[in-house]
């Protein structure tokens, strides 16, 4: 049986996330379907993580199993023949037996983008949070400062998170505008449930005033959610890598 890593883009706008659930369409089951129809058996593909209702990504992570001796170079034209317009499969390539796209996860990048201005965009509905307040970007980058390096994120998990240990560690949390949208870039080696849209929550109480950048850390060190900024929309949240070892990756 061969292990193949596949790197997957997708707009999550039809969809109910990642994770098969039932009869509702997921990207997971959306991605099973066509690659049952490519290498003519059942799989069983593992994400590199869920992503919620609504969310999109560029560079998401998967793989599974599979008797079938398709090409690498031929894999990823035959399931997206077989996958609807909004998941295309961008790569597929042989890994390790040991290889486990959730597991084997050394980091992930997200960026969530924002739209701050007075009118809403009708192309950018289902991409970005639309914010009519004037945001102050410096005090949102002051804030962000609090949040890179090594901390228990309690304060910005989810309740309907599962994990164990709510300790991660941000290598980089970017804020910056272009006219009128500002992006979030955040990286660690991992992400709590609902945690880089709290993250972003947060940073837009921070641009409005209602918060003093000084006071994240101050919500950081409490670990009670209540404190932090309230969950940003899933709509401008977006998957842009997933890091592996290089061994692992294949």
């Amino acid at each position: 049986m061969r292990n193949v890593k596949l790197t997957i883009e997708y707009d999550g706008t039809s969809y109910q996330g990642w994770q098969v659930q039932g009869e509702s369409p997921t990207v997971q089951k959306a991605l099973e379907e066509a690659i049952r129809r490519v290498v003519q058996h059942p799989v069983r593909v593992i994400g590199s993580g869920r992503t919620d209702t609504g969310v999109h990504a560029l560079g998401q992570a998967a793989s599974f199993f599979t008797s079938s001796q398709i090409p690498e170079k031929d894999l990823a034209h035959a399931i997206n023949a077989c996958l609807p317009r909004d998941i295309a499969v961008l790569s597929a390539q042989d890994a390790p037996p040991d290889f486990h796209a959730r597991y084997s996860a050394t980091g992930k990048t997200y960026r969530y983008t924002i739209l701050n201005r007075d009118i809403r965009s009708p192309l950018l509905r289902n991409y970005a949070w639309h914010l009519r307040s004037a945001l102050e970007v410096d005090k949102m980058i002051a804030a962000s400062k609090h949040l890179i390096g090594e901390h228990d994120f309690q304060a910005f998990r989810s309740k309907a998170s599962d994990e164990m240990s709510s300790v991660r560690t941000i290598t980089r949390l970017d804020v910056a505008r272009r006219d009128s949208l500002i992006e979030i870039h955040v990286s660690a080696n991992g992400f709590l449930y609902n945690m880089v849209r709290a993250i972003a929550g947060t940073l837009v109480q921070a641009g409005t005033g209602r918060i003093q950048p000084e006071d994240v850390k101050r919500i950081l060190d409490s670990r009670n959610r209540s404190l932090a900024g309230p969950t940003a929309p899933a709509r401008g949240l977006c998957l842009l890598a997933v890091e592996y070892p290089t061994r692992s990756s294949g």
